[in-house]
């Protein structure tokens, strides 16, 4: 009995470190609201937010109280991130590249599989992961020669968003018929990020190319093989684990835009100054089945998440192909819905946001990278359909 209420008292106190976390990281919302259009005019990388972050623990803050962390849970941190991206859909893309290569180390630790040295390293030091996974999918880039004591491995990874901030690379690379994942410290010799990120949307992610040339990667820091082209539970994991994360930046941009096109629209129905006429019954009419339409996508939005959340299920599952294509095919709803939102806004605000001076207009550029995340659209349908006929789904 005496056991049974240390274990209730511990739990209690992770959880309340856990929500004083959260309550920390909540305070840097507004900070993060203010420097959101400089950073996307400028075109620069939010550098700021992510020391901000770090400061208050945010990397740190979902890896297990028992190795160092704040114990948020993955559900928690799908919903912080969604916060951000309220006030910042960059800082939130960013982080969640982050969070999601934690998520699945924090999944793999719990279900015997490795993880806790990674999660101890970035507790101890607060370090900025970035992940390469998205561009490298299956067959993976580049190729990896044998040397003493490891490999060199020389290739190109896009999209690596956060690598200006970041210390260490989770990526992989071809080695004949398979795939090697390692992680790499970003200052190790033969490493360099470019500077190529000059986008349509998404612009303070800082996503540049990184360019490994004759990189020497030691033998210990290989953490999976596998078989080149093919399905492996690993993707399991990391659909599940890291689709509602980056999900979570774009949901949380349709909330912002739902909130700024029914505050225009209200406006655009008040009397015009002291004397002037309010809006008549056509306009009123127009006005209401436009809001009306926001709302069906945005309950879509709102809908779509929670399957993928729910699928997450707080990092308890099995990884199954069947788990993965739940993930891939709620991640897809959300991003239609989000595309769809973020274009009822844009009507309903009768062509304000056209001026970039509109937030709205940022947010519509932002929500066009739902759609880039994997699987993409063409992908998707593929790996469903295959699904679907009991058939190998990436064959």
């Amino acid at each position: 009995m005496k056991l049974e209420v240390m274990e209730q008292s511990a739990s209690i106190n992770d959880e309340q470190l856990a929500t004083e976390r959260l309550a920390a990281l909540d305070q840097l919302l507004p900070t993060f609201a203010e420097r959101a259009a400089q950073h996307d005019k400028a075109g620069t990388f939010v550098h700021e937010n992510v020391e901000d972050l770090r400061a208050a623990r945010f990397y740190s803050a979902a890896v297990p109280v028992e190795y160092g962390g704040s114990g948020v849970s993955h559900a928690q941190m799908v919903g912080y991130i969604r916060s951000l991206g309220r006030v910042c859909p960059a800082t939130a893309l960013t982080a969640s590249m982050h969070q999601h290569i934690v998520s699945a180390n924090v999944y793999n630790a719990r279900n015997g599989r490795g993880g806790e040295k990674l999660l101890r390293k970035v507790a101890a030091s607060e370090v900025v992961l970035v992940s390469t996974g998205a561009g490298d999918w299956l067959s993976s880039t580049g190729v990896m020669t044998p040397v003493a004591g490891g490999y060199r491995y020389t290739g190109r990874k896009s999209f690596a968003s956060g690598c200006e901030a970041a210390q260490m690379l989770a990526t992989s690379g071809r080695l004949g018929d398979e795939v090697l994942h390692f992680g790499l410290p970003l200052s190790a010799e033969g490493v360099v990020i470019g500077d190529d990120w000059d986008t349509l949307g998404m612009r303070g992610t800082g996503s540049q190319t990184v360019t490994l040339t004759d990189v020497f990667v030691p033998e210990e820091a290989i953490t999976t093989r596998r078989p080149a082209g093919e399905w492996h539970p690993l993707w399991a994991v990391v659909a599940t684990v890291a689709m509602p994360l980056i999900m979570a930046a774009y949901v949380g941009l349709a909330d912002a835009a739902v909130e700024l096109a029914v505050a225009g629209a209200k406006a655009s129905l008040q009397p015009k100054g002291a004397e002037g006429p309010t809006a008549d019954d056509t306009e009123i009419a127009m006005t209401a089945h436009e809001l009306g339409e926001l709302r069906l996508a945005h309950v879509a939005v709102d809908n779509s998440m929670a399957a993928l959340l729910a699928n997450a299920a707080d990092l308890d599952f099995e990884p199954t192909v069947e788990r993965a294509e739940r993930a891939f095919v709620n991640k897809g709803l959300v991003a239609t819905a989000v595309r769809s939102t973020l274009d009822k806004a844009f009507t309903l605000s009768k062509g304000r946001a056209f001026y970039r001076r509109n937030a709205l207009e940022r947010l519509l550029r932002d929500s066009y990278g739902a759609g880039l995340h994997p699987l993409q659209e063409r992908e998707l349908l593929q790996f469903s359909g295959r699904f679907a006929l009991g058939m190998d789904p990436v064959r």
